[in-house]
């Protein structure tokens, strides 16, 4: 077993509490490769910011387990090459069972969350309770859900939303033992979070979403104060990345994410976790595209690759400082 201690790692739990106390949101990147990386953590030590280094399933099945572990080890280490030590927690992202979450606790995971929110109920607090025993042993932190997010990402899907029931969340917290809870109030996963007959759409032709539900996140602030919350499927779907993927080539129908005025507003409420991984994606893929496009004779992955990854970074300071605010909070 590896202790995510030996690898310079830390949980969240006082990086939660700092960010609930603070008015700002903790950044929650994917990654699945190193060009994601070090630009995950050159913006966060540019932005002093500290960071959670999500890990799906996905990226679990296509970069190693052993690989993503020490990648994260590196990533402490790099950070202090740039000369700022920030903390880093390394999550698994949507685990879908107790031995998956097992799994990453016993090879240095500082986070693990349960997704049970696809079961019944009481099924979602057995599961959950159990992944919390386990894990608060080794002092790694959990997340559970409440609430189903639409939406496909890597292999979470769902077909229809169904928002968190503020009622329950008491009674789930204190049965589970969780450290954390995901919430549903309108986010939703992949770059087509909406339907074009659910939004509205300007004077451009660009689709507006509907709004997040800021009453549930507030019933759930009076039904559970000061805890902390997170949220999934908070891409924003820059639209300069969509017209530059479409531009070069790319098929991209009625892309809409979330604005992103409303993940500032989550941001200074109890909200301290928010999930950022299609606008990664879609930075990376707009720039890879048009690079092949304008140098089609380029075979160098480094060529490519290498703009990827600083427009990304470009990206992500753009998020910690002026969408998250977690600048300056390392």
């Amino acid at each position: 077993m590896t202790s995510y201690k030996e690898l310079g790692l830390v949980n969240t739990k006082d990086m939660f509490a700092k960010a609930i106390k603070g008015g700002y949101a903790i950044p929650a990147y994917n990654f699945n490769n190193m060009e994601q990386l070090q630009a995950i953590i050159q913006a966060c030590v540019e932005t002093k910011s500290p960071v959670i280094l999500q890990v799906s399933k996905g990226a679990r099945d296509y970069a190693n387990i052993n690989l993503l572990r020490n990648m994260a080890r590196g990533a402490g280490e790099y950070a202090k090459e740039l000369g700022c030590e920030i903390p880093i927690v390394l999550h698994l992202d949507h685990g879908d069972s107790f031995e998956t979450c097992k799994e990453c606790i016993d090879n240095g995971f500082s986070s693990v969350m349960i997704d049970g929110s696809h079961l019944p109920y009481e099924e979602n607090i057995a599961v959950t309770k159990k992944v919390v025993e386990y894990a608060h042993k080794h002092d790694v932190t959990v997340e559970g859900e409440l609430g189903v997010l639409a939406g496909i990402e890597d292999e979470v899907v769902a077909e229809v939303s169904h928002y968190t029931k503020p009622e329950e969340v008491v009674d789930f917290v204190n049965r589970t033992g969780c450290d954390s809870l995901a919430i549903s109030i309108g986010t939703s996963h992949g770059a087509n979070k909406f339907g074009p007959s659910q939004c509205t759409r300007n004077e451009e032709g660009v689709l507006i979403p509907p709004p997040l539900r800021f009453d549930i996140l507030e019933e759930v602030e009076k039904q559970l104060p000061g805890f902390p919350i997170v949220l999934h499927g908070s891409s924003s779907v820059p639209m300069q990345y969509v017209n530059m993927i479409l531009q070069y080539g790319g098929q991209l129908k009625d892309s809409v994410g979330i604005p992103e005025e409303q993940l500032r507003k989550a941001a200074k409420s109890a909200v301290c976790k928010i999930n950022i991984d299609s606008d990664g994606r879609l930075a990376m893929t707009a720039i890879i595209r048009k690079t092949l496009a304008e140098k089609p004779g380029e075979f160098d992955p480094r060529k490519y690759l290498g703009p990827a990854r600083d427009e990304l970074k470009k990206m992500y300071i753009h998020k910690n400082i002026n969408v998250l605010g977690s600048a300056n909070h390392a």
